[in-house]
């Protein structure tokens, strides 16, 4: 299964980027073994659209146009599903032994969503109540992403 994380926007180079680029090449280290054969990260352009509705429809173009062909499909929203590591690794799990081969993580820009994606999302999935950084969230998903491949390898870095 290939796993992708498509963000709105793009991250300089700096620690921010430095400590995603880690967790991606942990994670895609660690499945590698595990039928998870990569784990990318696609960064897409923000909209410069007048306003946000049209912000929104531009992103959601552009990202479905890189949303790997009938990949599982998991927005990041504040209003997502809270689940926990382990919850995460037996979805993740889960959709890999159901034999889908992509998983796709979508990170919206500031004006969030559109409709059209979440219509076609499988889940969402939330860190929180809290309003979180677009950068941080990146790489809170990249170490969960980790954390789910290390709870299905066994590995000790998850102890719960």
């Amino acid at each position: 299964m290939r796993v992708t994380v498509l963000a709105i926007g793009r991250l300089k180079a700096g620690p921010e980027t430095e400590l995603c680029e880690r967790y991606r090449k942990r994670a895609a280290q660690a499945g590698r073994q595990l039928g998870f054969r990569d784990i990318e990260l696609v960064e897409i352009r923000e909209s410069r659209a007048d306003n946000a509705e049209k912000r929104q429809l531009e992103e959601a173009i552009a990202l479905a146009n890189v949303i790997p062909e009938g990949a599982v499909t998991v927005l990041l929203e504040e209003t997502g599903e809270n689940l926990g590591s382990a919850a995460l690794a037996e979805k993740m799990r889960f959709w890999r032994d159901e034999g889908r081969a992509a998983l796709a993580f979508v990170i919206g820009g500031p004006d969030g969503l559109a409709r059209s994606l979440q219509d076609k999302a499988k889940m969402s999935l939330s860190f929180g109540a809290a309003t979180w950084p677009h950068q941080l969230v990146r790489i809170m998903l990249l170490e969960q992403i980790y954390r789910a491949v290390t709870i299905l390898g066994g590995h000790p870095y998850h102890r719960a």
